[in-house]
């Protein structure tokens, strides 16, 4: 009976946890997917899965409006190129637009970048016409030389933007192929390859620059279906979020340039993320975005007006 008690009273102290630190902000309706940090700004830009909105986010919690335009549905992925004075914005119309239309559903993919000094656009790159079928721009991210790569997660496939624009097909690997959504998120290594997380199936691709089409499966003691954004932390850490009912944060680890990784560290259930799509560091702390999809997929009618950025705090993996 005393043991009973004892493990009674542990749960409700588990459950009873506090969630981490959040930075709660209002923009109603617009169910952000992406996040990026802005070193010189101090701010976080976040996109909008259901207005194609590009927004603001200061570390109090002030939301403003970056960009606008009425020929965008949704926004996806985005981040600010090395440079920091450009942001980068998948832009597409995959699933949750308010302003979706027969033309654009599953069609639209492009590439936005926005000028950070002035807020305006200052290129808008097709990519829907490099592979035909159903479209969704998902997650982008740069090499040492400016280039940047974009998932289509619908296409199954990788595209390349030259530092003049020039769009291509990067990899159609066979790697990247499953049924719903595929490749989602997406880090360059130093070394010379794309790490790129396959939603639908869980794994951990490796794509060599020099050899897209081939590629291989990180070998590692778990599958993440529903992974969705990444980032790479040094060269032997990557940052996973998860989502898919599973809703947590991880950290993964590579003593063989990603041939094989274990799951170092994890977030705890009891932070109680909702919906966790992408990460980005503030200094040493890493921010979540909660785009809260399953109010959207259980067709919720009273969209949400305040969404939330969400501190993962990492501990270790009991093995």
């Amino acid at each position: 009976m005393k043991k009973y008690i004892i493990l009674l009273l542990m749960a409700q102290l588990t459950w009873g946890q506090e969630p981490t630190k959040r930075i709660e902000f209002e923009a109603p309706e617009s169910y952000p997917e992406g996040v990026a940090f802005d070193k010189a700004a101090n701010v976080f830009y976040v996109s909008s899965a259901r207005l194609g909105t590009v927004g603001k986010v200061t570390k109090d919690g002030k939301y403003s409006e970056l960009y606008a335009d009425k020929t965008l549905k949704s926004t996806y992925g985005l981040k600010v190129q090395p440079d920091g004075k450009r942001l980068f914005v998948c832009a597409g119309d995959a699933n949750y637009s308010k302003f979706s239309t027969p033309d654009t559903k599953k069609k639209m993919a492009r590439l936005v970048i926005i000028d950070l000094k002035t807020g305006k656009k200052i290129n808008d790159i097709d990519l829907a016409g490099l592979i035909p079928g159903e479209h969704f721009p998902n997650d982008l991210d740069f090499d040492k030389q400016g280039n940047v790569y974009i998932t289509d997660s619908f296409a199954d496939a990788i595209y390349k933007v030259d530092k003049a624009g020039k769009a291509t097909v990067f990899s159609t690997s066979e790697l990247l192929k499953t049924a719903g959504v595929g490749p989602n998120g997406i880090v360059f290594h130093q070394e010379g390859f794309l790490l790129v997380a396959n939603n639908g199936t869980g794994a951990l691709i490796k794509l060599p620059v020099s050899s897209p089409n081939t590629g291989t499966k990180v070998k590692i003691d778990q599958f993440f279906p529903g992974a969705d954004g990444m980032l790479l932390n040094d060269t032997t850490t990557l940052t996973v979020v998860q989502n898919g009912g599973v809703n947590k944060i991880f950290k993964i680890k590579s003593s063989d340039n990603w041939t094989t990784a274990q799951v170092a560290e994890s977030t705890s259930v009891e932070d109680r993320f909702a919906f966790p799509s992408t990460a980005a560091i503030s200094g040493s702390e890493t921010w979540i975005m909660n785009a809260n999809f399953s109010e959207l997929a259980e067709g919720n009618n009273v969209p949400s007006k305040k969404f939330s950025l969400q501190q993962a705090v990492f501990a270790p993996v009991k093995k």
